[in-house]
């Protein structure tokens, strides 16, 4: 069954995965022909302008973008943590609920297969791709970044990992609400809107003190990327929190999945 499902996936883990690709192929191969010392310069100038609270929501207080790694470490990890959160809540969302809404629930139904065994399938062929889906676009990365010029490889290391952080949490929730809902057009909005929602609460946060109370209502929160910036190191009670959320909610689907009326 697994292989089933490695199958059934394995079109959309590709587009997802040559999306970012691509992206970051492009940012690599014009950065050094734009980025000239008068263009670095009068980037840096323009950024002077801006509010230092708006600075440090995409850590631009402490990296520069007159480099492709600079712009890696702010603007660029921004953007693949949302397009990482997209997919993952995608997955969570869909994996199980996608054989609801095409009836082929009832073929798996009919087989002497235990709906926890369903279940555990489907979640380990999306934790394959999610994983599979971080470790590619930081292995390109890393490659480009090695072409391209030097770089902190430790905190590159780091930071890459970030994304899982927030990843399977955002799985294991959509999972979980999925298994009240038998149709996915249903799961694209609710999906999108958690992603949109952890995502602003977190650069919020980072605008005023008044208001970071905010990153701990965010999932977005325990991606550091600040921490690994300044520090070089990964909270490890970001890792205990991101396994707790997720092990409670894929818990929590096992149970409601157990109890759901599989045909609507």
């Amino acid at each position: 069954m697994i292989k089933r499902e490695l199958k059934i996936n394995l079109k959309s883990f590709i587009i997802w995965t040559s999306i970012l690709v691509g992206m970051f192929l492009v940012v690599f191969l014009i950065y050094p022909y734009i980025l000239t010392d008068e263009t670095a310069k009068s980037l840096d100038e323009m950024l002077k302008v801006f509010p230092p609270e708006l600075l440090k929501s995409f850590n631009m207080d402490l990296a520069s973008i007159n480099s492709a790694y600079g712009w890696l470490k702010t603007e660029g990890f921004m953007f693949i943590l949302l397009i990482v959160g997209f997919y993952s809540s995608f997955m969570g969302a869909n994996i199980v609920l996608k054989e609801e809404n095409d009836k082929t629930i009832e073929y798996l139904y009919s087989l002497p297969i235990k709906r926890n065994k369903i279940m555990t399938n489907k979640i380990i062929v999306a934790l394959i791709y999610i994983v599979s889906l971080v470790l590619i676009l930081g292995i390109f990365n890393y490659i480009a970044l090695l072409i391209s010029g030097d770089f902190n490889q430790k905190e590159y290391l780091l930071l890459s990992i970030t994304p899982i952080f927030i990843a399977l949490p955002l799985f294991a929730i959509n999972l979980f609400i999925s298994t009240f809902l038998h149709k996915t057009k249903k799961t694209v909005g609710i999906s999108l809107g958690l992603v949109f929602i952890f995502y602003l609460l977190n650069v919020l946060s980072e605008t005023s003190k008044n208001v970071e109370i905010l990153k701990y209502f965010s999932i977005y929160t325990l991606a550091d990327i600040r921490n690994v910036i300044l520090k070089t190191a990964i909270n490890p009670i970001n890792i205990l929190i991101s396994l707790g959320i997720t092990i409670l909610f894929i818990i929590c689907s096992y149970i409601r999945y157990n109890k759901k009326e599989l045909v609507n």
